[in-house]
């Protein structure tokens, strides 16, 4: 799962009971509604068991983000509105919603994308990357912040990952100065060192020949050894939209980068990317020309295991979400029939432990603008929320 964020944390039971429904035998996996009609959830446990939630509310060009916690006994704590400034975050895109990480002592971290109405603006008036976190005390946000410090244009799909040691780094894509196409658009990642209070100069993180799809998502992982992962597509010459991963083990003074698989497309198809992790790996989600699959990567030598791909396909699965559980069973969940300003249903897939598939399972009803989130449960159980 992307733990449903990006922080490596460890699971716990989500949800309010009055929206569980029983969706596969045995209770496997239970299906959460997000409350007060929420979309893009994000999730993430922390390492006391605490469940935070953050989740979209409002006109899709210039809503809300909100942040509550799930306690044992399914009640959500009052939800926090995160952007300090009204209508400062977007939905439209699915790609552009806000990301949430728990760093150093269970600090919650938030990253998004900055509305047209956001403030304050990068340099020249461009559009912010926005950050804040959770006070001490957890009664409020921070004031919102924006950390696009170099001179960029056309950035896209703000997020965040955190680890244990202090480390926050967030990540976006844009044009470098002086550049305007998506050939030469590249993924820049800032890193703070003290858990958030302040932030280097941003640095190109993707190659500058691969290019960055333009309207597509990045993903953002930190894993419990500090090693930070991102997922991105490209845009070589304009129609290459592959997939690639990049790793940094050194604190992104170095990256190395892989692709995963092709895709030849002369069009923005709009994607996102999830992680999560188990006790001896990362797992890495994608799409690619409609169907979604996964793979895992070894967390010590940064071996790769074959690519996972459910039975079965129309041809529109998006937005994958993926977990696995102490018994090394993985959900992968994904959309289907969402598109520009288009709800749809989710799907889910679960693998045994040899990643042969088992059960699955499908809800309908996913909103426009709006994806899934999966998490695991103290029984080894999974939990989807839409």
């Amino acid at each position: 799962m992307k733990r449903l964020g990006s922080a490596a944390v460890l699971p716990c039971f989500l949800i309010a009971l009055a929206f569980i429904q029983p969706s596969a035998p045995q209770s496997l996996v239970t299906t959460v509604r997000l409350p007060e009609g929420g979309i893009q959830p994000q999730a993430v446990v922390d390492r006391v068991g605490t469940i935070h939630v953050l989740y979209f509310k409002g006109e899709a060009a210039h809503g809300d983000l909100f942040y509550a916690r799930l306690a044992l006994d399914g009640t959500f704590s009052a939800p926090l509105r995160v952007n300090s400034q009204p209508g400062s975050a977007i939905a439209t895109g699915t790609m552009r919603g806000g990301h949430i990480a728990i760093g150093r002592n269970g600090r919650v971290h938030v990253a998004w994308h900055g509305s047209d109405r956001a403030r304050p603006r990068a340099t020249k008036n461009a559009t912010p990357v926005l950050y804040s976190q959770l006070t001490a005390g957890a009664a409020a946000f921070e004031p919102q912040r924006n950390l696009v410090q170099t001179e960029v244009d056309g950035l896209d799909a703000g997020t965040v990952a955190a680890d244990t040691a202090g480390n926050v780094y967030v990540a976006w894509h844009a044009f470098p100065p002086g550049t305007r196409g998506e050939a030469d658009r590249r993924v820049w990642v800032t890193r703070s060192t003290d858990d958030g209070a302040t932030f280097s100069p941003e640095v190109a993180a993707s190659r500058p020949e691969t290019g960055t799809c333009g309207c597509c998502g990045v993903g953002a992982f930190a894993d419990r050894r500090g090693t930070l992962f991102l997922l991105y597509r490209s845009a070589t010459d304009t129609v290459h939209r592959d997939t690639y991963l990049l790793t940094s083990r050194d604190a992104v003074r170095t990256f190395s980068s892989t692709k995963l698989q092709d895709w030849n497309i002369g069009a923005c198809p709009m994607s996102t990317f999830s992680f999560g992790e188990s006790s001896r790996d990362v797992l890495a989600a994608w799409e690619t020309d409609g169907q979604v699959q996964w793979l895992r990567i070894d967390s010590r030598s940064g071996a790769r295991s074959a690519i996972v791909i459910p039975p079965g396909s129309t041809r529109n699965r998006k937005h994958p979400v993926i977990a696995t559980n102490p018994r090394g069973e993985t959900l992968l969940a994904w959309t289907e029939g969402t598109a520009w300003n288009k709800g749809g249903e989710l799907i889910w897939q679960v693998f045994d432990g040899e990643n042969r598939p088992a059960s699955t399972g499908r809800v309908q009803g996913v909103p426009t603008w709006s994806l899934g989130a999966v998490a695991i449960r103290p029984d080894g159980g999974f939990v989807v929320v839409y």
